[in-house]
């Protein structure tokens, strides 16, 4: 499955990408955020690898971030491993004006075992929680607003 999203974030790339990087930001704009844990590489450059853990649904999910490309602050490509699921993520990051930034996302699920299944009965489940995480680091970065207790 791929699809793509775009969201207009109104402050600068740089802040953007500034907010954005930090594994302590995490908790304000990924719902289900429990923790983050470099395992492998430098942090933040191609080949780093990183495990991150979820509550979703009730469930606690650990995902291995693979860091692809990093050319920020204009795009970064990750991709993330879990049971069933492989997810690539291809993000760029336009500057609209001084001001403003273009965030563009294209995700590309492959699924195995049980996750085959629910991608096919689902597949609105997840375009629509990946435009939920790029509102809510909308709403993080310019208005402070944080999803962690809600």
């Amino acid at each position: 499955m791929k699809y793509s999203q775009e969201i207009i974030i109104r402050l600068p790339r740089e802040e953007v990408i500034s907010k954005m990087e930090k594994p302590e930001n995490f908790k304000f704009w990924q719902k289900g955020f429990i923790s983050y844990k470099h395992v492998t590489g430098t942090p933040g450059k191609e080949g780093s690898r990183s495990k991150l853990i979820y509550i979703m649904n009730g469930r606690e999910i650990e995902m291995i971030e693979t860091i692809i490309k990093s050319n920020l602050p204009k795009e970064l490509h990750t991709t993330y491993e879990t049971k069933g699921l492989y997810n690539i993520q291809k993000n760029y990051f336009e500057e609209e004006s001084g001001t403003s930034t273009r965030w563009v996302s294209y995700s590309e699920f492959q699924f195995s075992g049980f996750m085959k299944l629910i991608g096919k009965l689902m597949p609105g489940t997840f375009k629509k929680q990946s435009l939920q995480f790029m509102k809510d680091f909308k709403a993080f970065a310019e208005e402070g607003k944080s999803v962690k207790n809600n």
